[in-house]
Parts: C-alpha cells; sequence; structure tokens
C-alpha cells in the first residue's frame, strides 16, 4: 500500500455508505492521532486499539446523522507524490465552516482551525466534510 492514511479515510467513508457499525484499520500512531482528531470533531462514534504485538488494529465506529452518516466526502491533499505545506495564514475554512482540514504540525495532528490559533502551519494532509 502506497498511501496508508487514503486508505484509512476512504475506509471510514465506504463504511458510513455501507451503513458499518464500525470499520478495521491496520494500527499505526499516526493513523491514531488523525482518529483522535475526527472523533474530537464528531466526524466518527469512537476509535480502539485492538490486537497484540503485530496484529494491532484501529476499530473505528462510524457517526450517523439519524441515517446519513456524518462523513459526507473527503478529500486527499498531500499526497506521497505531491507533498502540500501551508502556512498558518494559509489554512482557510472548508466548505463554509462544515468540514474540517487535518494538518500535520510539528505540535502534532491538528485541525485547520486550532493550526491557525496556535499560529503554526504544516502538511495539509486531507479535508472532510
Amino acid at each position: 500500500m502506497t498511501d496508508p492514511i487514503s486508505d484509512m479515510i476512504i475506509r471510514i467513508k465506504n463504511g458510513g455508505e455501507a451503513h458499518k457499525e464500525s470499520v478495521l484499520i491496520p494500527y499505526s500512531k499516526l493513523k491514531a492521532e488523525i482518529a483522535t482528531v475526527l472523533e474530537q470533531e464528531g466526524f466518527i462514534k469512537s476509535a480502539v486499539k485492538k490486537g497484540k504485538k503485530v496484529a494491532k488494529f484501529l476499530e473505528v465506529g462510524i457517526l450517523y446523522d439519524e441515517d446519513t452518516p456524518r462523513i459526507q466526502d473527503v478529500k486527499r491533499i498531500s499526497k506521497s507524490s505531491r507533498r502540500i505545506y501551508k502556512k498558518a495564514s494559509e489554512l482557510h475554512k472548508v466548505k463554509n465552516g462544515f468540514g474540517i482540514s487535518v494538518v500535520s504540525t510539528p505540535k502534532g495532528i491538528l485541525t485547520g482551525a486550532s493550526a491557525r490559533k496556535q499560529s503554526v502551519g504544516g502538511e495539509v494532509l486531507f479535508e472532510i466534510w
């Protein structure tokens, strides 16, 4: 797999469209941090690390608004073939405030809004709404 972050966000989106309760994602610390940010922002229900040693995975609970999944769409910004970095002043609202951008900064994985507040830029991973 060349892009594990894309794989993660697409698994969550597709799981919601298939009306699944949760999806399993291979575990990494970066994916766990991204899942924590998505949980805090109300895009997923929960993210629980399961398994031992080599066979670790992340179980992500999908959140629904009545019958529609909370995650409508995602857009991968920075890819392995082309990295996109932005300053704090260049981070803007996504879909007029209905979505968020997830940014990898020196202070960890943050939303675009919290990166602006902390005046720190970084690599824009993806946008979700």
